[in-house]
């Protein structure tokens, strides 16, 4: 255990006996842990392997690679259409995680295998993503704003992709283009 990580399951309300099962189950399997992104995560060789995190709904574990995990119980979740290579197992009772102990730490030990073998998940290029019509058209009229979207590194440009096609309607998604134009012309991430 990590004495600078107690804070996190201290300050947990909602899922706090879930948080401190999977913390012991975690550290049983040998990783070290530490605080990344304000959650608890644990590494092997200083590379992420497993994060615990809570939601609403539900707590997890996040595995950053967890696309490349066997998946014989099939209760890897991909949290969104867009994550390209973690995958998390979700609990909604410390019941489901008590029943749930052997497979999640065989879990653990395959995606420290992974890590150890150097497999690396095979990540989309921007390319690869359809950009919406209405940012396309946008695009295509506008050189300057062409250039300077091509100028944007690829996560900025994937984040204005996923971000501009999230709406159902084209009239808001023609808004969220025309919203975020000059960020794009001053070479800025959607977050920036």
């Amino acid at each position: 255990m990590n004495p600078k990580v107690d804070w996190f399951f201290d300050k947990a309300e909602k899922w706090k006996k879930e948080f401190e099962k999977l913390r012991m189950i975690i550290l049983d399997c040998g990783l070290d842990e530490e605080i990344k992104w304000g959650q608890a995560c644990y590494t092997f060789r200083e590379r992420n392997i497993v994060l615990i995190h809570g939601f609403k709904e539900y707590c997890a574990l996040l595995f950053f690679k967890g696309a490349l995990l066997n998946d014989p119980e099939n209760i890897l979740i991909q949290q969104t259409k867009n994550v390209q290579s973690a995958r998390q197992i979700r609990f909604t009772a410390i019941k489901d995680i008590i029943q749930q102990e052997r497979i999640i730490k065989s879990y653990i030990y395959e995606a420290i295998e992974v890590e150890r073998s150097g497999l690396q998940v095979k990540l989309k290029k921007t390319s690869d993503f359809k950009i919406p019509e209405e940012f396309q058209n946008e695009l295509e009229k506008n050189h300057a704003l062409k250039k300077a979207f091509e100028a944007l590194t690829p996560g900025r440009q994937r984040a204005y992709i996923f971000h501009f096609s999230q709406p159902k309607q084209s009239k808001t998604r023609e808004q969220r283009v025309e919203k975020y134009i000059p960020q794009i012309l001053e070479g800025k991430g959607l977050n920036d």
